[in-house]
Formats: structure tokens, sequence, C-alpha cells
């Protein structure tokens, strides 16, 4: 079965790759054809082919062609090291550091010098995370950054202001004991209150049934492996694995806390009577969760299937509210350029062209998202369907923004952090026990990646600066 499954999946990228281009890559009128393959479909595809469509219509050279594209992560690595690869691609930041040190990218310095593009145009963190070994990859564009979205009618209906959201996160789990209301037996009779009026006894019992929560870490749990940042904590110091600093621990043990308050069955039953994601049922559109970490994309959400909902957004709250103020987490999608790539001037031009602001923008809105640009014009919050945009910009810009560690074994790391989150949620390791068994097992790999990097170190670097664009 899985030869069967290699076999299936090599004959699908020779497919992908061979439709991506004419065979002599050359468009009616004597145009360079640009392949690009992208891993976007719906409306966010649309957005990139207007904006490519305008390129193509500014200019008489060069026709860029858009492909989408499944597991393109997987598909790319598979074309590129087949020597067919497209001639841009659309990737995550997160995706960088592994292309890149698997041979599997193109560097791009010295064309974004020459075009004049620099890390002063760029929020600082979203051109940071395009580098890597000293080398840039990728442009940014399609950035996006996260923020507590909180139900402004279930503040007003606590007794809570819906324009003060906590600033700490003693005042989140505050709050979220008055927002959170379970149903109980009260002398033979069924009563529904919030969590904070049960009685010191009510509440160590876990005789009670969670009827709509305040927040939840794991709604929808999409970040618990990076949580540490909100604790002061860092899985990476620049040069060892660091899973198990005091900052990821105490993540771990809010984890913990939270389920030991509630109850480990209380909350299971609770989660089993949410629906998707992207439907009426899920928990924050339909008023079953009053606060919850999102991105800009919950806009879209909103608007489709609750279009009434009051509601807010604000930094999620840190641990410590001095040193971790804006704290947020960040990631956006890249443009690359595969080693191999048959016409990488011609594709440069097309990410040169998006780093202005008319196109970023004009692609911004119709994937509703914000730019990675630092300057952005006042038509554009003007025009923006999210009210709540400027909070995401801003927070992107912060001092406090994180992403995922720069490692070539990021994904390993990942899932090795959401099995231990999820151990700790749930009660089946210590905090402690979790962490430091993902330390184990991914500073091993993490040395035997840097050993092995230090043995051709040299003769990388040397090999890039010689592939560079002419």
């Amino acid at each position: 079965m899985r030869i069967f499954l290699i076999v299936a999946l090599l004959l699908s990228v020779s497919f992908v790759a061979g439709c991506s281009r004419r065979a002599d890559d050359r468009a009616p009128g004597g145009r360079v054809i640009v392949s690009y393959w992208e891993k976007w479909t719906g409306f966010e595809l649309d957005a990139m082919q207007r904006v490519a469509d305008d390129f193509n219509r500014s200019q008489d050279r060069i026709e860029v062609r858009i492909l989408p594209v499944s597991q393109i992560d997987v598909k790319l690595m598979l074309a590129t090291a087949g020597g067919n690869p497209p001639d841009l691609a659309g990737l995550w930041t997160f995706s960088v550091p592994d292309f890149a040190e698997k041979g599997a990218l193109t560097p791009i310095d010295a064309a974004l010098q020459r075009a004049g593009i620099g890390r002063e145009r760029f929020i600082p963190v979203f051109w940071d995370l395009c580098s890597h070994r000293g080398f840039q990859w990728a442009i940014p564009v399609a950035p996006a950054a996260l923020a507590l979205h909180y139900n402004r009618a279930l503040f007003r209906e606590a007794g809570l202001d819906p324009d003060r959201p906590p600033r700490s996160l003693a005042e989140l789990e505050s709050m979220n004991e008055k927002l959170t209301l379970v149903e109980l037996t009260r002398t033979g009779r069924v009563v529904r209150l919030p969590y904070a009026q049960l009685t010191p006894a009510e509440q160590r019992s876990h005789a009670f049934m969670i009827v709509r929560a305040g927040h939840l870490p794991q709604e929808p749990g999409w970040w618990l492996d990076l949580m540490g940042v909100w604790f002061g904590g860092s899985l990476f110091d620049g040069r060892r694995i660091t899973a198990d600093a005091p900052g990821n621990l105490a993540a771990f043990q809010w984890f913990r806390d939270i389920t030991a308050k509630y109850g480990i069955e209380n909350l299971r039953n609770y989660g089993a009577t949410g629906g998707n994601f992207a439907s009426p049922q899920n928990p924050f559109l339909s008023g079953r969760v009053a606060m919850e970490l999102q991105g800009p994309w919950m806009h879209n959400f909103i608007g489709k299937y609750a279009p009434d909902l009051d509601w807010g957004v604000a930094p999620f709250p840190a641990a410590d509210p001095a040193a971790g103020k804006d704290t947020t987490l960040v990631e956006s999608d890249v443009l690359v350029i595969p080693r191999g790539a048959r016409h990488p001037a011609e594709a440069f031009a097309f990410l040169a062209y998006l780093c202005q602001r008319e196109p970023a923008e004009k692609l911004a809105l119709g994937q509703r998202k914000f730019t990675a640009l630092r300057e952005t014009s006042p038509s554009f919050f003007a025009a923006h369907p999210n009210p709540h945009i400027r909070e995401f910009v801003r927070l992107a810009s912060s001092p406090n923004a994180h992403a995922a560690p720069r490692l070539c074994i990021w994904r390993e790391c990942q899932e090795e952090l959401r099995v231990a989150a999820g151990n700790a949620l749930w009660g089946m390791a210590t905090p402690e026990a979790a962490l430091a068994q993902v330390q184990e097992r991914v500073a091993w790999r993490w040395d035997r990646m840097q050993a092995r990097w230090e043995r051709v170190a040299e003769a990388r670097r040397k090999e890039w600066l010689d592939r560079e664009l002419p």
C-alpha cells in the first residue's frame, strides 16, 4: 500500500509539472510563461488570480499562469528533486528552513538588492521569517496574527464591560468563571448559573454540566504547541531546543489547571457537543464559547454564519501583562522560486510586483487579510470588511510578535508538542513529564541535524551564493 501511494503521488506530481508549462514555455505573442503553483482555492485563489491578471496586463514580456496544487509542500519537493519544478510556488514561512536546507529553493538576496527591496519595506517579523542561515528565500504575501475574539453580548449578560476585555491571564480566568454557565441539581431542582456562583464544594465535586464556556485553550486548540509565548516561554534559543523552559511548563500547567478546575469528563462531554468549525454550530459563532484565540480569517466565518454577532478583538492576555504586552503569534503565506526554475528572473519580476503597495493591498482585500508591508494606505482600512483589521496589523508590528521557531525539523517538533499538550491537558502525563519527553526526542533530532549542517555549511553557503538569481 505504501509503495502504491508513493507511485500515485509521483505520477500526480509528474502530471501537475507537465501541465504547468507549455513545451516551449512561450505564450502566443512570445511572452515567457511563468508557471506558478499555489495551495489556495476558492476566493483566496481568485484574489491572487486577479492580481496576476493585473501584472500580465501591465507589461508585454511575462505571463503568470497559476495552477492550484494540493499537498503542495510534498509535490513541490518531489518536482524540484526531479528537475521539473514550477517557476514560483506558494508555501508558508515555517516551510522555508526545511526547503532551503534541502536545496529546493533559490536565494533571492541579490535580486532584492538590485530591485531596492529590503527589510525596511516590511513589518519586520514577516521579512525575518523569510530568511534562513543568512539568506533571503521568499517574500511574505498573506500574513496573519492571532488575537482574542470575544462575544460582547455575553460580556454584558455576565455583567462585564464589553469595552474592557481581559488584560492579564488572571483577568481572563476571573472572567472565565463568570462567563462559564453550568447546570446542576440543587434540592431536587435543575438550576443554571455561572460557575463563579457555585459553592466551593460544588466546584470541587464537578457534579455539574457545562452549558457554555467562557474560554478553553482547546477551543479550537490549534496553537497549544506554541502557547508558551504568552508565559514568556520559547522553544528554541538560537542554538538549542528549549521545550522544557519555564514559560512552556507554565503554559502546560495552565492547561492542566483548567482541566482540574472544570473536570475532565465535563470538558469531554462539552466538547462532544461542539459543531464543525465552518458552520453555524461553531462554538464561538453559536455563543457556546465566549472568548477564543483566532486570526483575521474568523471574520469571514462570522459574516457567513453569524452576521448579527456582536464581537470584539483584543490582544490575548499574557501571564505577565507588562513583559508580555501585545504578545501574538504570526505566520504568513510566502512565495518562493524553486531550485531549477526555468525562468527565475521572470518569476522574480512578479515577486517584486507583489512588494508594491497597490497590488499587495488588492490581494489582501480580496483575501480579507492584511499586507506584510510596513506602510498601509488609509483607503485600505476604509475598504476592508473586517472592522478590527487594524488591531491585527498593530499586533503583528509588536516587539512581542512571535512565530514557530526556524527549524528544519519544525513539523516533527510540532507533532511532539501537540501530543504532549494533549497529554498534559487531559491528565495523561504531568506537564513536567510531557515536556521532558519532547525535550529528549526533539533535542536529539536537532543535535543530529545541526551536526550534519556543520559538516556541509561552508559548501552549502558557497552553493547558495553561486545559485543566486542572475
